[in-house]
C-alpha cells in the first residue's frame, strides 16, 4: 500500500476572536498536494474567518500553520502569494478598468534587469496562462469590465497561477456560474490537481462535493466537527446532521393536502407573453396561495420571463393580468402598484442597499406610507420594518444593521420583508437561496410555504431542479425559451425534469 503523501499544508488550534466572538476555537485543517479538499459549514460556522487567516488577511491569536514541512507565519496577504497560497475570493477583487493582463500581474508586473515591462511582455505571458487554464479565446487586452461572470473567474485563477502558487482557495467560485461553466471550472480545477497544485473549494452545494471533492472538513460555530473525510464515501445526510447538529431530511415543508382554491379568477395571468430571441408566448396562471415553479437550464428563459411580468423587460407580445386587469408593459411602477414584488437573482446588485441599514432596505418600497409634509416618520418606518423583519425571524434583530453584515439567508428576508411590508400579493423569486447554507435554506423553504398558505401567490425560478419540485405545487419545463411540460409537481422527479429540459417536445 502506498505511502500517503506528506500534508502540503497544515493548519493546527487556530483561534480567532473578535469583540464579543470567539470565530475560530482550535480549528485543525489539513491538504495534501493535488488534491481538492471541501471546506463545509453553514454561515457564521468559521470558514471565512480560517481561510483569511490562510490567506494572510487575519493573524489568529493562537495555533500553528505548517507550509510545506516547515512552520511559518502569515504576516500579510503577499506574504501568503509569496509561499504560493492564493485565494480568490467569491466577490472577485478585479479592477474591472484594467486590462486582462494588467489585472493577471497587477503588483509583480514583468521586469527584465530590474526594470518593469509592461504591454507586449504581460499580455504574451497573460496569453501563456489563459492557454494553460484552456481558454485561448480571451484577449488579454480586453478591459475586465466587459467580461462575463465565468471568464473573470478564469482571470483570477490566471493571477493566481502567475505566482507559481501551489494552494489555491476558491470561495463559492460556481456562485455565478451555469451549469456548462461550472463544469469547465472543474476541469480546470482537476487539470490543476493532476499538476500537483491543490485545492481548498468552498462551496453551499453539497451536490459538488460529489463531483469535485477528494476529502472533507466540516466547521461548526468556529470548531472543526470533522476533518478529512472522504467526500465519496460520507453521505450527504450525515454531512447536513454535522454542519446543523441534527439530523435533517430533504428539508422542504408539506405541501397543503389539498390544491388551493380556484373558485375566483387567478390573481396572475400571463396571455401569449413573448419577448422576441428570449422566450416564445408563454401563458401561465396563478392562484392565491399556489407556489408555481419554472425549471429549465440558464438561457431557457426563465429569469426573463419574471422580469417581464415585473416589467422590468418589455414584452414583443402579449400581455399580463392582476385580478384579471392588464399591466402597463414594462413599467415596474405599474407592476408593485398592482402588488407584485421580485427578489432578483442578483440580490446583492440588484436587491439590496448594501450600505444601508435593514430598516431602510426594507422600507425603501413603502417610503410614502411614513411620509408626514415631506418628512420621513423614522420611527414609524422603523417599528413597522422590524415587525417585517421579526415575522421571517431575520436573524440578528438590529434593524440597525447594514444590510451587507447579514448572512446570504438574512438578506433574502431582508428582501421578502420589503415585499411584505408593501403589501405584496404576487412574489416572483429568482433563485431565492443563491449562496445560502443548507440549514438557512431549510428556513427559507418553511417562510415561502408559509407566506402562500397565508394567501401569497409566488412564482418560483432555480437552477436546482430538487428546490423547484420540493417547493412548487405546479411546475413548467422550459427549454430554450419554451414551455414543453406543465405538470403538478407530485407526477415529477429529477429525472423527468432533466429529459424535457434536454430533449424536451412540447405537451402538457
Amino acid at each position: 500500500m502506498a505511502t500517503p503523501e506528506p500534508p502540503l499544508l497544515t493548519m493546527s488550534g487556530i483561534t480567532k476572536s473578535f469583540p464579543g466572538v470567539r470565530a475560530l476555537d482550535g480549528v485543525d485543517l489539513e491538504v495534501r498536494p493535488g488534491e481538492v479538499h471541501c471546506l463545509l459549514g453553514q454561515n457564521g460556522a468559521g470558514k471565512s474567518t480560517l481561510i483569511k487567516v490562510l490567506a494572510g488577511a487575519h493573524q489568529p491569536d493562537d495555533g500553528t500553520i505548517t507550509w510545506r514541512g516547515e512552520r511559518v507565519t502569515l504576516k500579510s496577504p503577499i506574504a501568503a502569494m509569496r509561499l504560493g497560497i492564493a485565494t480568490i475570493y467569491q466577490e472577485l477583487d478585479l479592477v474591472e478598468g484594467l486590462s486582462v493582463a494588467e489585472n493577471v500581474f497587477l503588483g509583480h508586473e514583468p521586469t527584465t534587469a530590474g526594470f518593469v515591462v509592461r504591454g507586449r511582455a504581460a499580455r504574451a505571458a497573460t496569453a501563456a496562462l489563459l492557454r494553460r487554464l484552456g481558454h485561448p479565446e480571451i484577449d488579454p487586452a480586453r478591459a475586465v469590465g466587459d467580461l462575463s461572470a465565468a471568464q473573470r473567474q478564469i482571470v483570477s485563477m490566471a493571477r493566481a497561477l502567475s505566482h507559481d502558487v501551489r494552494l489555491i482557495v476558491m470561495d463559492e467560485p460556481s456562485a455565478a456560474l451555469d451549469p456548462d461553466e461550472t463544469a469547465n471550472l472543474f476541469r480546470i480545477v482537476r487539470d490543476l490537481t493532476a499538476d500537483g497544485v491543490a485545492v481548498v473549494h468552498i462551496s453551499h452545494r453539497l451536490e459538488e462535493i460529489r463531483r469535485i471533492g477528494d476529502r472533507v472538513t466540516v466547521l461548526k460555530d468556529g470548531r472543526a466537527v470533522a476533518g478529512g473525510l472522504s467526500a465519496e464515501d460520507t453521505p450527504t445526510r450525515d454531512i447536513v446532521a454535522m454542519m446543523t447538529g441534527r439530523n435533517v431530511e430533504y428539508v422542504f415543508p408539506e405541501r397543503p393536502p389539498a390544491a388551493p382554491s380556484r373558485t375566483r379568477p387567478p390573481v396572475l395571468r400571463a396571455e401569449g407573453l413573448t419577448r422576441e430571441g428570449e422566450f416564445a408566448p408563454v401563458d401561465l396562471e396563478l392562484w392565491p396561495g399556489e407556489i408555481v415553479g419554472l425549471a429549465g437550464l440558464v438561457g431557457s428563459g426563465r429569469s426573463e420571463i419574471l422580469e417581464t411580468i415585473f416589467g422590468a423587460r418589455r414584452p414583443t407580445a402579449g400581455r399580463v393580468l392582476v385580478d384579471g386587469r392588464p399591466l402597463r408593459p414594462g413599467s415596474v411602477r405599474a407592476a408593485v402598484r398592482a402588488g407584485l414584488g421580485l427578489a432578483p437573482e442578483e440580490r446583492k446588485a440588484q436587491g439590496l442597499l448594501m450600505l444601508e441599514s435593514v430598516t431602510r432596505n426594507v422600507s425603501v418600497s413603502s417610503l410614502a406610507r411614513f411620509s408626514r409634509g415631506g418628512w420621513i416618520d423614522r420611527a414609524a418606518e422603523r417599528a413597522a420594518a422590524r415587525a417585517a423583519t421579526r415575522e421571517l425571524s431575520l436573524r440578528p434583530d438590529a434593524p440597525d444593521a447594514r444590510v451587507r453584515t447579514l448572512s446570504g439567508g438574512n438578506q433574502q428576508k431582508a428582501v421578502l420583508a420589503r415585499w411584505l411590508l408593501r403589501g405584496c400579493r404576487v412574489l416572483l423569486l429568482d433563485e431565492p437561496t443563491r449562496g445560502v447554507d443548507v440549514g438557512a435554506r431549510a428556513e427559507l423553504y418553511a417562510v415561502i410555504r408559509r407566506l402562500a398558505d397565508d394567501g401569497l401567490a409566488v412564482l418560483l425560478v432555480s437552477s436546482e431542479v430538487p428546490e423547484v419540485l420540493g417547493l412548487a405545487d405546479r411546475v413548467l419545463v422550459l427549454r430554450e425559451g419554451e414551455v414543453v411540460h406543465t405538470a403538478p409537481a407530485r407526477e415529477l422527479d429529477e429525472h423527468r425534469v432533466l429529459d424535457l429540459v434536454m430533449e424536451g417536445s412540447p405537451t402538457s
